[in-house]
């Protein structure tokens, strides 16, 4: 994520204020993207489901998560205006899960631990949804004087 400054003149003294958001909105943006990532993945996963020999993979959130915050704190320099930003969220960390019981068909995805898996990272998504809003609500309550 970029560093993204926004300058509010909403001080009571009259002075400029800048608002960092990386500062401001902390790990939130990353945990929501892996989130996002990895249900994309076990979504793929159920998918697949009667797919035979399809491996089911996974990602170690904690890990990623760990690995991507330094990274992240560093802003990558472009030297052309074509260049990209990269943002750290390639493919790594995905990871093949191992099936407790094997299938005839090579197939690893075993459904009820898919859909629960699933559920869970649904759940840990809605909340990092709700720590953003809060974190915005914040901010707005800050631009406004409040």
């Amino acid at each position: 994520m970029n560093s993204a400054f926004i300058t509010v003149s909403n001080d009571k003294r009259g002075k400029k204020v800048a608002i960092n958001f990386d500062n401001a909105l902390g790990i939130h943006p990353q945990a929501l993207a892996l989130r996002e990532r990895r249900s994309e993945i076990l979504a793929a996963n159920l998918a697949n489901a009667e797919t035979p020999f399809y491996k089911a993979k996974d990602l170690d959130f904690k890990s990623i998560l760990n690995k991507e915050m330094p990274v992240q704190s560093r802003s990558l320099n472009t030297t052309h205006k074509g260049h990209m930003q990269g943002n750290g969220a390639g493919m790594g960390g995905v990871m093949y899960r191992n099936p407790q019981q094997a299938s005839l068909d090579g197939n690893t995805v075993e459904a009820h631990i898919e859909q629960g898996k699933f559920a869970e990272n649904s759940v840990q998504y809605q909340a990092s949804l709700t720590f953003l809003n809060g974190k915005f609500s914040g901010l707005m309550a800050a631009i406004r004087g409040q």
